[in-house]
């Protein structure tokens, strides 16, 4: 297992996102191990607020020590404003092969459903089976842009594999936990050819699927028609979830002439 670079303290753990799918997230780690090649939103934040310096520095995270004592003093005065707590928004809360991280989501997630409150959690990590005694309210979702090891390897490469993270996801699924997919950022036929069908099919059996473009990419931009892939993938999502009785949200400006929310 691999071990973090060291250890912060912050003031606060609980804020509103203002993302368009979020309500509260808490972010217990600076910092993610897994990567990606693809334009990282959360580490261009980072960077620019210069609490990173580099990406280098960005691939050793540094775990939140009182992330648990800030939840005590935070939770009695925001449970009643809260509906969710998003885990997490700049980081991964399920880092692969960080088990100190990985505990310590276990804890804030059962603190937080202790409280009634309810969490999400997204990573491209493996989603531990122990989750599955915790609320039965949370939701627990994974990344999962292409089926495609050699584009893993590529483009997020230490991350979880494709299959074992899917697989730790049907686990959790055939435990009765609530699940669901993020196919974001979906890569344009320039950087792979694929079948998005095949994708879809293989999580066919969660509860909710978001759907989302590569923005930030130059690669993305210079291949012509974009827009219109983007739309006819959309589409095909839509068009799969209505079939398959599954909540989906196309995030904004994948489609540039509608926007679909359907829960």
């Amino acid at each position: 297992m691999k071990k973090v670079k060291g250890y912060i303290e912050r003031k606060s753990m609980l804020y509103v996102t203002g993302v368009e799918y979020g309500d509260y997230t808490m972010n217990h780690v600076l910092g993610c191990a897994h990567g990606c090649k693809y334009p990282c939103y959360a580490y261009m934040m980072k960077r620019r607020f210069k609490q990173v310096n580099s990406y280098e520095e960005w691939l050793q995270p540094y775990l939140v020590s009182n992330t648990l004592e800030l939840l005590d003093a935070e939770i009695p005065r925001l449970r009643n404003k809260i509906q969710s707590v998003q885990l997490c928004f700049t980081t991964d809360p399920f880092m692969y092969e960080y088990d100190e991280i990985c505990n310590m989501s276990i804890a804030a997630i059962r603190k937080l459903n202790e409280a009634g409150i309810k969490c999400t959690v997204l990573t491209k990590g493996l989603l531990p089976i122990e989750l599955a005694q915790l609320s039965p309210e949370n939701e627990y979702g994974i990344t999962l842009v292409s089926l495609s090891e050699e584009h893993r390897a590529k483009m997020e490469p230490f991350s979880a594999p494709y299959a074992d993270r899917l697989a730790a996801l049907r686990a959790l699924h055939d435990h009765g936990c609530k699940t669901w997919v993020s196919i974001e950022p979906y890569p344009t036929p320039n950087l792979i050819e694929q079948d998005l069908d095949e994708l879809l099919d293989a999580v066919s059996f969660v509860d909710k699927i978001i759907f989302g473009r590569t923005n930030y990419s130059k690669d993305v931009s210079s291949y012509t028609p974009h827009r219109d892939f983007y739309n006819t993938c959309a589409d095909e999502v839509i068009d799969f979830c209505t079939q398959n009785n599954i909540a989906y949200h196309i995030k904004q400006g994948t489609q540039t002439e509608l926007e679909e929310n359907h829960d």
